[in-house]
């Protein structure tokens, strides 16, 4: 905490599931914004994407429980299951947001550039700062990345800072494919959330 002001992160996501490079990108982006509280906060029905007619957020809530729960000073919520409906970021900011808060927005590459297309970005920018991390090597995206900042800064006086960290290459995608195929994910996912799909028999 700073001046009295509490530095709170916000890291959210379909989570389906958890793999072990959200659990790095968490430890890196409470590190390096040297935040006193992280939320994890799993969406309900993600506005950006698809997802399984069979998914139950109740699973995805558990295993980010899991993943994260022993964390210190971090908060896995449910708010945004709990509000049902498409989650929309700008709905969370406003019920985080407060005058002894300073709030910090975690995405990834693929949102950052794409930022202005969600529900009241003017709002998003005023109510944190956005901060995104890289999991892709692709150097030309880098070139994206610095005209979509510019152009941030110019329509609402910020820009979105990126969270250094060494390239992960794990999505959630693949571990589903890996369980479709019957193939080992203990080295990619917390060995209590491998525990969990397999109990809960998910993604077969």
């Amino acid at each position: 905490m700073i001046n009295g002001i509490m530095r709170i992160g916000i890291y959210g996501g379909t989570f389906a599931p958890p793999h072990r490079g959200h659990v790095k990108a968490a430890e890196e982006f409470f590190r390096q914004m040297e935040l006193d509280l992280l939320y994890i906060i799993p969406t309900a029905v993600p506005p950006h994407k698809q997802i399984d007619a069979s998914d139950d957020p109740r699973h995805r809530l558990a295993m980010c429980e899991l993943a994260f729960g022993k964390m210190p000073r971090v908060i896995v919520s449910d708010m945004e299951i709990a509000r049902g409906g498409k989650s929309y970021t700008v709905d969370t900011l406003r019920t985080l947001a407060g005058e002894d808060r300073r709030l910090f927005l975690l995405m990834g590459t693929d949102m950052m550039l794409t930022l202005d297309r969600w529900r009241e970005p003017e709002e998003i920018f005023r109510l944190c700062y956005p901060v995104y991390m890289r999991r892709e090597s692709d150097p030309i995206i880098e070139g994206q990345i610095v005209a979509k900042n510019k152009e941030y800064l110019e329509k609402y006086g910020k820009i979105v800072r990126r969270v250094p960290m060494d390239f992960v290459d794990i999505s959630s995608t693949a571990v589903r494919e890996r369980v479709r195929d019957g193939k080992a994910i203990a080295d990619v996912v917390p060995d209590a959330v491998a525990a969990y799909i397999e109990e809960k028999g998910l993604y077969v």
